[in-house]
């Protein structure tokens, strides 16, 4: 597996909590493109079973995202979300969980998984993975990929070995991939990032953050990138597993903006302003995975009530050009049109 040997230099991006279902990946892969699972909140067993559905239906390359875990936060630092977030248990009835700091997403059972049954393409995002994981995946013939947000970042994810880098604007939909999760969410664009990460590397570059058309792809392509990441433009497809309530939002004129928020999972993320957003941001500590478990059931709640305003409509700043067509088609005319955009330059 290689960036240049895709015919379609699109990538869909792995998109955690149900989206990246295995047949949007396989409608990416049909299209010449390369579609992501996503192995966050994923028990191994889980995963397992996604990848073995894909290989079913689908016979092109494919990738698994994990999440790198990070330092754990102090729990004491979470009590006064907890108590406020009372008034949203009761809202939707149901009990806040204790936080657990010993969450680690599965990682060592994730890894020992993707060793054993080696996949494609493994990326990692939320920090650098360890160089012994890099080499461990290479020996096993999977391709690596580290997400960046940042030149400093981006410097030290290529002296641990991987074979091309993610590279993450502010733009982007759902969680910012920045390896600190207490610092403040970057802010350079995503062009300009590329443009000094590219003078910093000469590793493959994989853009990610906002691109929504095809004039977004030519723009990241012409920048330096060897291939581009949409997530947002396909959450409206028929194979995503986003929920309807936010299919739905995506295309509704009440979520007028898009808001980097700690308020769902302690990590900052980009997603559409709604009631919970509004009610709870400014308060919202630095705390993942602790404050994510706190909102889980309560997501959960909300959707099963259809209900938009207590999600966390994951989305990017492109999100109002998200359609509700097949992926494979909408891949194929992505790019068609930065073909067409790249050649009119």
């Amino acid at each position: 597996m290689d960036l240049a040997g895709l015919r379609t230099p699109i990538v869909a991006a792995p998109m955690a909590g149900g989206p990246s279902m295995p047949e949007l990946v396989a409608a990416v892969g049909r299209a010449g493109g390369l579609g992501f699972l996503a192995a966050g909140y994923k028990t191994p067993a889980a995963l397992a079973a996604q990848v073995g559905t894909l290989r079913e239906i689908s016979g092109a390359p494919f990738g698994v995202n994990l999440f790198v875990p990070g330092p754990v936060p102090d729990v004491a630092s979470i009590a006064a979300y907890r108590a406020e977030l009372a008034v949203e248990a009761a809202r939707y009835d149901v009990d806040l969980p204790e936080p657990d700091p010993a969450d680690d997403d599965y990682w060592d059972e994730k890894l020992a998984f993707l060793l054993a049954d080696p996949v494609p393409v493994v990326s990692f995002t939320f920090g650098p993975p360890p160089a012994d994981v890099v080499a461990g995946l290479h020996r096993v013939g999977t391709y690596v990929v580290g997400t960046v947000t940042s030149v400093a970042e981006a410097r030290a994810v290529a002296a641990l070995g991987v074979d091309a880098l993610c590279v993450q604007g502010p733009e982007a939909g759902g969680h910012s991939g920045m390896h600190d999760p207490y610092a403040a969410p970057p802010a350079v664009p995503l062009l300009e990032l590329l443009a000094s990460v590219r003078s910093a590397t000469s590793l493959p570059l994989v853009a990610a953050g906002g691109i929504a058309t095809g004039a977004d792809a030519a723009a990241a392509l012409r920048a330096g990138a060897q291939a581009v990441q949409l997530g947002t433009a396909y959450l409206r497809t028929p194979e995503s597993g986003a929920k309807p309530a936010h299919k739905r939002a995506l295309a509704d004129q009440r979520f007028a903006e898009t808001v980097v928020t700690r308020a769902f999972s302690g990590r900052p993320a980009r997603g559409l302003r709604n009631r919970f957003i509004e009610e709870h941001d400014a308060t919202a500590p630095a705390g993942y995975p602790l404050v994510n478990q706190l909102t889980q059931p309560l997501r959960a709640a909300a959707a099963s009530q259809d209900d938009p305003d207590g999600l966390a409509l994951w989305a990017g700043t492109g999100y109002r050009h998200a359609q509700d067509v097949p992926a494979e088609a909408l891949t194929a005319e992505l790019w068609s049109a930065a073909q067409a955009a790249q050649s009119s330059q």
